[in-house]
Formats: structure tokens, C-alpha cells, sequence
């Protein structure tokens, strides 16, 4: 949109809008979320400049009420995310799940939630989701190259918690095959 006259529009949009959209992001979400609330509002609203109503402020706090949305569903998916981690970690089983009362897979699983949520990644898109270097390098946002060097520093990560873990070494032999698995995966 490289209009000039779309340019001055959302100008105008912004200069009269943003306190208001501003102030009702604070007061669903409070002032620490606020500013990213209503700078993505105004982002979505320029990139739909040509959809504009006549009466653009509810339409405005539309797009604001949905950003807060997905932000509080990003919430909530982290927070499982976490709590599932939590339990893996604890060496308890989830109900109706057998395979995590496997000593090994409860192993790996303790391992890997000791890691950095970017080190956790890393390998589950590898080892887990089944993408190539090359396609989990573009979700990561950096080059091929720069994903071996992490993929490569977040197994050593992970190599380690398990090593630090609560079983004897020859415990682990599915841990390793996870691992190797991973790095035949990446290539």
C-alpha cells in the first residue's frame, strides 16, 4: 500500500484512534500489554486500510479484541505447554497414557524439559515433527547453517541433562536412539 493517499488516511486513522484503542487494550489486558496490542491493531489496520468503514473506531477495537484473543490463546497454549512439561518431568504418568510410564521415554522427557523452550524446539521439530533442516531453519527465522550450530548446541544441551539424570549410563539406550534419529532427520 504505497498510496500517498492511503499513507495520509491511516495517518489520520492513528493520530485520532490510537489513544482509544490504547486505552480499551489496557483495560482488557492492563498497561503492560497494551502497547503491543494496539501497535498490532494498527498494523492489521494498515494492512486492511482498503477495508475501512465509514465508522472505524469499533472496528478498530474488533481487531483489538481478536489480537488480545490470540495473544490469551498463545497464553494458554504455553501455560499447558508447560504444565505437560512439568509432568513429563516428574516421572508421573498421565492418565490413559501407558507409554509414559516407559522409564526411558520418561528419561528423555525429564531431559528435555530442563532445556530452553528455543533448545526444545529445535529438536522437536527435528526428532518429532519430522522437518528437514531447511524447513525448520525457515520456522526458526534463521539460515540453514545457523540451524545446524543451535540444532548442534541444543543436543549437546540435551546429551547432558540426560547424562546429569537420575539413571544409571546404560539406562539410556532409547535417549540415544531419539538423538540419532534426530541428526538422521536433519540431514
Amino acid at each position: 500500500m504505497s498510496d500517498p493517499d492511503d499513507k495520509a488516511r491511516f495517518t489520520a486513522l492513528y493520530d485520532a484512534h490510537y489513544g482509544r484503542v490504547h486505552a480499551y487494550a489496557v483495560s482488557r489486558a492492563g498497561q503492560q500489554v497494551a502497547e503491543e496490542v494496539a501497535g498490532e491493531t494498527f498494523l492489521i489496520a494498515w494492512r486492511r486500510m482498503r477495508d475501512l468503514p465509514d465508522e472505524p473506531l469499533p472496528w478498530l477495537f474488533g481487531i483489538a479484541r481478536n489480537v488480545l484473543r490470540d495473544s490469551y490463546r498463545a497464553r494458554d497454549r504455553r501455560a499447558a505447554l508447560e504444565k505437560e512439561l512439568r509432568t513429563w518431568a516428574s516421572g508421573e504418568p498421565a492418565a490413559g497414557d501407558v507409554g509414559e510410564s516407559v522409564v526411558e521415554r520418561a528419561e528423555v522427557l525429564r531431559a528435555l524439559a530442563s532445556l530452553s523452550g528455543d533448545d526444545r524446539e529445535l529438536l522437536t521439530l527435528i526428532a518429532w515433527h519430522g522437518l528437514s533442516s531447511g524447513q525448520a531453519a525457515r520456522v526458526v527465522g534463521c539460515s540453514k547453517a545457523a540451524f545446524f550450530v543451535r540444532l548442534h548446541r541444543a543436543r549437546r544441551r540435551l546429551e547432558q541433562a540426560l547424562a546429569a539424570g537420575p539413571s544409571a549410563p546404560g539406562d539410556r539406550a532409547v535417549p540415544v536412539a531419539v538423538l540419532t534419529k534426530g541428526r538422521e532427520a536433519a540431514r
